[in-house]
């Protein structure tokens, strides 16, 4: 397992109104983050506020490419981002003890935050297609370029993890700094990870190593 020490190259926030980041998600121009009663989003270039949704969002984010989907309580909504309507909502597979929400290949992916498990879901019913278990509380689920991550939280402890997609053996550990947990994660597609701060109010963006320092 290749293991490293996260690289932490930006922070942004603490934001009005958002005691807590409880998920994070990009729609290729803003970072959205869950923050309780409002959906918010920045600028990831400027960190200047863009946008905030008034919907009920406790847990994790994803963006399909038209629509965020949003945990809050036992279900997943589906928003419609241009006027904050919920179009939809489907049972959360956790029934309300999930944390860590993405969207790849026309899937869902939920983090099952204290039963330590990663399902993935069918986005128009909920059901359970399939389900890969961690030895840590999942705090956050993400893909990027076809690796499958997810950031942990436990003990005070928090870290990013690669692991196959098919056993959930873990690959690669990206550890974060003491005091830095992630509540929510993310990824710009190409080699930067989002990283809701919990209660710092706070969205970190972490690089993901070089290949050849992997």
């Amino acid at each position: 397992m290749i293991e490293s020490n996260a690289a932490i190259e930006r922070e942004y926030g603490p934001f009005p109104e958002a005691e807590m980041v409880n998920g994070v998600t990009f729609d290729g121009e803003q970072v959205w983050f869950a923050a309780g009663a409002k959906l918010q989003a920045f600028d990831p270039k400027s960190g200047a506020p863009t946008r905030s949704l008034d919907v009920p969002c406790d847990a994790g984010t994803a963006f399909d490419g038209q629509h965020l989907f949003q945990l809050a309580d036992d279900r997943i909504q589906k928003i419609d981002p241009r006027t904050g309507h919920v179009l939809g909502t489907i049972p959360a597979p956790g029934q309300g003890r999930d944390s860590g929400l993405t969207w790849a290949e026309g899937m869902l992916w939920v983090g099952q935050y204290r039963d330590r498990k990663i399902h993935c879901i069918d986005p128009e019913t909920g059901k359970i297609l399939r389900t890969i278990e961690s030895n840590r509380f999942v705090t956050g689920v993400t893909w990027l370029e076809g690796e499958l991550w997810h950031a942990t939280w436990e003990g005070d402890e928090s870290d990013l993890r690669r692991i196959d997609a098919q056993t959930g053996e873990v690959q690669e550990r990206i550890v974060m700094p003491p005091g830095s947990m992630v509540s929510g994660l993310e990824s710009d597609g190409r080699d930067r990870f989002y990283c809701g701060g919990g209660k710092s109010g706070k969205v970190r963006m972490v690089r993901r190593p070089k290949r050849g320092s992997r």
